[in-house]
């Protein structure tokens, strides 16, 4: 099989030779060997492991998305992904980086209510303006 898993602004991985992928979706995991039939899935954030022989068993930490199977093509889509042969690593790695994206949320939090703040004191003072005429 050929699995690709895309992200909103690139092509994580494409790989050929896939023997077997297996993915979680809110029911469970399920598995995909290179004769299954095609399918569509809703994939829950977890792991996606697939195996080649060239590079043996290898994880991908993956948000929620779609999984599509077309004949041999494998295509995964979401919006956050991250790879890792070594599971403790990689849960490491998404830890970092779900840390740094909450702490950038709540700078731009942060930052849109000074915005509004200082638009609703300059509304406010244009009032004051128009009543005064």
């Amino acid at each position: 099989m050929r699995l690709e898993v895309l992200l909103p602004s690139r092509v994580l991985l494409s790989r050929s030779g896939v023997t077997r992928i297996v993915a979680e979706m809110a029911q469970g995991s399920f598995g995909i060997l290179p004769r299954r039939r095609d399918c569509v899935a809703a994939l829950t954030p977890g792991i996606l492991t697939f195996e080649t022989p060239a590079d043996g068993e290898v994880f991908v930490a993956v948000d929620e998305g779609v999984l599509l199977k077309a004949g041999p093509e494998v295509r995964v889509s979401v919006r956050r992904a991250m790879l890792g042969r070594d599971l403790g690593q990689l849960r490491a790695a998404v830890e970092r980086e779900f840390r740094a994206q909450d702490e950038e949320a709540l700078q731009l939090r942060t930052l849109m209510a000074k915005l509004e703040t200082a638009c609703l004191t300059r509304l406010s003072g244009l009032q004051g303006l128009a009543r005064g005429r």
